[in-house]
């Protein structure tokens, strides 16, 4: 199963107006991080960062001036998107705005079926909240002390660990540390194992007289008792 992680960033808040400015998404196959990722800068195409969104993300009108436009990009992002699941935190804020942009191209919608949302499954799991991200974070011990800012492709590798641990716990993403801290587990060869006997039986836990009345109280349960299957409670023997 393939997902993609990813976020967004926004010139504001409303995608009939407004317009996607950056997008960040990690890979998953099967639960476990592949390494491949998206991360792009985009050209509002005339329209301003709103102050309320700056303030979020920090990313300014002059540092998008010479990005390129969602229409450059659109096919980069399909093919990187192709055949997996959208996953996102509060996937319908940002869903919303992937549509919206492809709608100006004349582009298909994404199907609902193809998208999960984070938040969703975080409110099932967690009814009393928080749920942000940062909370989540804390929750489930993600390391966010870096993330001064908004950022998508930031945020999208902070929610590929909450994601994780959402659906069931690090055990299923020993992969989320990277390849530097990855760990191999050596089992030891057991083939020449050999196990010992004591060369003298340990003495009787039971006394003669318990011996004899538990023979007693089994010979009362009839032929029927389970007893009977393993010679009527004589005592033990160690080993």
């Amino acid at each position: 199963m393939r997902e993609i992680i990813f976020d967004t960033e926004t010139t504001g808040l409303d995608s009939r107006e407004d317009r996607i400015i950056e997008i960040g998404g990690v890979e998953l196959r099967d639960h476990f991080p592949t390494g491949r990722t998206i991360h792009l800068y985009i050209n509002p195409d005339g329209r301003k960062v709103h102050p309320d969104a700056l303030a979020v993300h920090g990313i300014t009108d002059d540092f998008l001036a010479d990005k390129p436009i969602f229409a450059k990009v659109a096919e980069e992002i399909l093919e990187f998107f192709d055949g997996a699941q959208w996953i996102a935190h509060n996937a319908n804020f940002d869903m919303g705005f992937i549509n919206a942009e492809l709608a100006r191209l004349g582009l298909p919608s994404i199907p609902g079926e193809r998208v999960v949302d984070t938040l969703q499954i975080a409110r099932r799991k967690h009814p009393m909240g928080p749920n942000t991200l940062d909370a989540l974070c804390r929750r489930y011990g993600v390391d966010n002390s870096h993330r001064l800012k908004h950022g998508a492709l930031l945020d999208s590798e902070l929610l590929a660990e909450v994601y994780i641990e959402l659906i069931g716990g690090r055990q299923t993403a020993l992969g989320l540390a990277g390849p530097e801290r990855t760990r191999s587990i050596e089992v030891e060869d057991q083939s020449d194992v050999v196990t010992l006997k004591r060369p003298m039986p340990l003495a009787p836990r039971l006394s003669a007289a318990e011996a004899e009345a538990h023979k007693a109280l089994v010979k009362k349960m009839g032929d029927k008792a389970i007893w009977t299957k393993y010679g009527l409670g004589a005592a033990p023997t160690g080993q």
